[in-house]
């Protein structure tokens, strides 16, 4: 029954609720990481924290510092694009850069990291309600990792 209220309650709100018009900073957090693989040296608490700069057309770009699969302070820089869904408040983003961070022993676990820095490409899908989003991030083969944040 509860379920059932809140779905109620979403569909009397203001349209303006479910809009990601405009340009707005996105501010975000990692929530929840889960490797696709079990190994002992995998961290899954990531202590993400990302700031990200929205267009009204569409495009982005930002950059996000977080400790990586092996524990080491990793730094990601990117600029992509995400498509709303005009009926629901949901959306796809797809976001390409750089990461620097995998060094040593764990140089080799991210495709071509070269002198510690490797391209990727990294597909998200999200939802929002007002300023309040949240991401599932797929990280290659690697994880998935669930993100939270707030649109300002």
């Amino acid at each position: 029954m509860k379920p059932l209220l809140l779905v109620l309650s979403l569909l009397c709100v203001s349209p303006s609720v479910f809009s990601m018009d405009g340009e707005f900073w996105y501010f975000q957090t990692s929530a929840y990481t889960n490797h696709w693989t079990h190994d002992p040296d995998h961290n899954n608490h990531q202590e993400l924290i990302g700031v990200e700069r929205n267009q009204a057309d569409g495009y982005l770009w930002g950059g996000a510092t977080f400790l990586n699969s092996f524990s080491q302070r990793s730094y990601y820089a990117y600029y992509g694009r995400r498509w709303v869904n005009e009926q629901y408040p949901v959306y796809v983003k797809l976001s390409g850069g750089l990461i620097e961070g995998y060094k040593g022993q764990y140089d080799d676990k991210i495709p071509l990291n070269h002198f510690g820095v490797a391209p990727v490409i990294i597909p998200s899908f999200g939802t929002f309600y007002g300023p309040v989003g949240a991401e599932l991030v797929v990280l290659g083969g690697a994880a998935i990792m669930i993100n939270v944040g707030y649109r300002y």
